[in-house]
């Protein structure tokens, strides 16, 4: 019996990522030669980065805009393609008991964040420059997963959370969390990177994983009851993901140039970024296969 190609991947256990566990069902890896060992990583794309730099994962599908920080901090990973090609809506939440009905009144409050480097981090940079406050004056506290932001703002350890607005809803719908505003990311949500030595020894096994997520992927939408599916599988209501369906996009195109200098250009402007890269510097090609094969 031919041996199997082993890959680790990780991802969060969000909406997004329910064509990777129909394709596992499917055995549609194991059928093409992969073993395809998948991670749900709670905690996001700050402890993505990590497991990727420890080679703890192989692969991650993880946020955009969180591993072209950290290649550029030193991952020794890249981006093999767009995952997500539409942007992430992140809603700004705080204490539904809170006081404040604008964001603006909490310039001072704390912000709750899953890891430094996670999207909830660096996407509170971005909220900052929206309302003109002082980046370096930015207080954080350390939350780990979606559980903890709910310990954290309902003890007032923290005034401001930032995270996927579809995932949050069931929490604003409990009377638990305050939705304040939604900001867009403005770039794709997420891609598929990989570690510079699982590329070396795995390119052929990446190529066929690339292959197979994105033929599912492109069904995704399509499937009869998938709004039933997603709302049962991740315990929210049919009607928010029939609107999160309508807004997302999944992709199976690589990065662009453009969308590299808007990640640059944004994170230059709040200091989280010291060095220019190029997209060579982010991304590797890796060969498509052909249909009829």
């Amino acid at each position: 019996m031919e041996k199997k190609t082993t890959i680790k991947i990780g991802g969060v256990p969000e909406h997004f990522n329910l064509p990777w566990h129909l394709a596992l069902e499917d055995d549609a890896f194991a059928k093409a030669g992969i073993d395809l060992q998948w991670q749900d990583v709670p905690e996001g794309t700050g402890r993505m980065s990590k497991l990727l730099r420890n080679e703890k994962l192989d692969v991650a599908c993880i946020l955009t805009d969180g591993i072209v920080k950290d290649i550029i901090a030193g991952n020794k990973s890249r981006i093999l393609q767009v995952y997500v090609s539409s942007p992430l809506l992140w809603g700004v939440h705080a204490p539904a008991q809170i006081e404040a009905d604008r964001t603006e009144q909490l310039e001072d409050g704390k912000i709750a964040i899953s890891r430094y480097g996670s999207g909830s981090h660096l996407m509170s940079y971005l909220l900052a420059k929206r309302h003109g406050w002082d980046t370096e004056d930015i207080e954080f506290e350390l939350i780990n997963t979606l559980d903890g932001a709910v310990k954290a703002l309902s003890t007032n350890k923290a005034q401001l959370f930032l995270w996927e607005r579809y995932m949050t809803q069931p929490i604003v719908d409990q009377g638990i969390f305050k939705r304040l505003e939604t900001i867009a990311t403005p770039w794709p949500s997420f891609v598929i990177a990989a570690t510079e030595n699982c590329i070396k020894e795995k390119e052929e096994a990446l190529s066929k994983m690339l292959h197979i997520i994105n033929i599912y992927t492109a069904d995704f939408k399509s499937i009869p009851s998938i709004d039933r599916t997603v709302a049962s599988h991740y315990n929210l209501q049919v009607g928010d993901v029939q609107q999160w369906l309508l807004r997302t996009e999944f992709s199976s195109e690589q990065l662009l140039e453009s969308t590299v200098d808007t990640i640059i250009e944004e994170f230059t402007a709040v200091g989280i970024i010291d060095r220019k890269v190029t997209l060579k510097d982010l991304v590797h090609y890796v060969p498509k296969i052909d249909e009829e094969e």
